[in-house]
């Protein structure tokens, strides 16, 4: 049986070819002993093209500009480095739903490398890719090389996340801490809106959350439930307060029962150590946990997820801002439609009434309407009018579920700003939406 062979940093780098495909592990997973040395070769190399998600390090290879003609960077979710690094002109969007997102990548592009974080080999030769399993174990069966920053630091997690070291060519040995990021607290609009959705989850059942002071707010509005279960994009810290409070126990999933399961975690070192050895969490690969079939054999799932811009027919624009790009549609989509398919399944999509914006001609700020006639300009459609359900903001919340476009346009106009209803109602007129 084949043995990883362990390798120094500058050995991982003389691996590297001058115009290398490579993969990168997920958000905590992101192998930073490389993220942060790569740039280091830029004079041997063409160009390398380097696709990720949700990276952690602000990395030179892509954020300086003497590297930009040497690496080329493909996000499958932008975060505040990559918008600020986009306009060097070496980064582009991946456009996906999360669930497929490594396989048709795969399908374009086979890496000839992945690199992930991972924790350090087990007694029995098993490493848990630890944080993330949305497409690195794809990315490992495609790529000719597989390299592992194996860190005694990073969470022994279970499902389908355990690989042999038979598996994996290449073993550099780390000593980072695991990535971790804050809990937002909600804000008074957040717990508005957090209550009013939380009224709808009943006793046992399912839900998803991501990240952020909506989803917080309404983790923090379950504490009177009973037996909810997990399955979800994303293990947040809240899921893991509502396991530990009793909350969540899973017992009555019909899928997975007992079960918490998740294909990523990211959130305070306090996670990281609830997620290590815990047999009741399951890391599972995102291609199935996001699967809308899976999620929908589910009963009773709740999805709650966030939006930039709805229009009145229910078109969501969830991660750009007009033709720029700010995020990533990410599992929206996915989870969406997934309760959808399940019985007695709701899917939300909150979003604060208005936003400040800075006018362009004034230069000065301006309270707008997040809910629109139309979408900006160049805005990427996120979730399409065909899979909108419930719309929630903090003036309350309406099922669009097989509604027409009048009466979604006039349920819409109904929980915008009473400011803007007038006006709304008005252009719906003049294009014919209401008479």
């Amino acid at each position: 049986m084949k043995e990883a062979k362990y390798i120094t940093v500058d050995e991982m780098l003389e691996l590297i070819n001058p115009e290398d495909d490579i993969i990168l592990g997920m958000a905590a997973n992101e192998p930073q002993l490389f993220a942060t040395n790569v740039h280091k070769i830029f004079d041997r190399v063409k160009k390398v093209n380097v696709t990720n998600c949700l990276p952690i390090n602000d990395a030179d290879f892509f954020m300086k500009d003497e590297y930009k003609d040497k690496f080329y960077l493909s996000g499958w979710f932008y975060n505040g480095s990559l918008r600020k690094a986009h306009a060097k002109g070496n980064i582009s969007f991946i456009p996906n739903h999360l669930h497929l997102a490594g396989k048709k990548r795969i399908f374009h592009r086979k890496p000839r490398v992945f690199i992930s974080a991972a924790s350090m080999p087990d007694k029995h030769g098993y490493i848990s890719l630890s944080t993330s399993n949305v497409y690195e174990k794809e990315a490992m069966e495609a790529a000719e090389i597989v390299i592992l920053e194996v860190n005694q630091k990073f969470p022994r997690t279970f499902g389908d996340v355990e690989v042999h070291v038979s598996d994996v060519d290449y073993l550099v040995k780390a000593d980072y801490e695991v990535p971790a990021i804050p809990d937002i607290e909600p804000n008074e609009k957040d717990m508005i809106i957090g209550k009013t959705i939380a009224s709808y989850i009943k006793d046992g059942d399912t839900i998803q959350l991501g990240i952020g002071g909506m989803p917080n707010a309404v983790a923090k509005s379950l504490y009177d439930k009973k037996d909810l279960g997990i399955h979800t994009e994303m293990f947040t810290n809240e899921m893991m307060n509502l396991i530990k409070a009793g909350v969540i126990t899973g017992k009555r999933k019909t899928l997975h029962n007992s079960k918490h399961i998740a294909c990523f975690a990211m959130g305070t070192n306090e996670l990281y150590e609830f997620l290590d050895n815990n047999p009741s969490c399951w890391i599972l690969n995102g291609n199935y946990v996001n699967d809308p079939h899976v999620i929908g054999l589910n009963d009773n799932q709740i999805s709650i997820n966030a939006t930039l811009e709805i229009d009145l027919s229910g078109q969501c624009a969830s991660e750009s801002l007009g033709p720029m790009q700010f995020s990533g549609t990410g599992g929206q989509s996915d989870t969406a439609v997934g309760a959808q398919n399940s019985k007695n399944g709701k899917s939300f999509i909150a979003l604060y009434s208005t936003a400040m914006v800075k006018n362009k001609e004034t230069g000065e700020r301006e309270e707008v309407s997040k809910i629109v006639l139309t979408l900006k300009p160049g805005a990427a459609v996120s979730l399409s009018r065909n899979d909108i359900d419930y719309v929630v903001t903090e003036y309350g919340c309406v099922s669009l579920r097989g509604t027409t476009i009048a009466e979604r346009a006039e349920l819409l106009i109904s929980i915008a700003h009473p400011k803007f209803r007038d006006e709304l109602r008005s252009e719906a007129k003049k294009i014919g939406w209401l008479y």
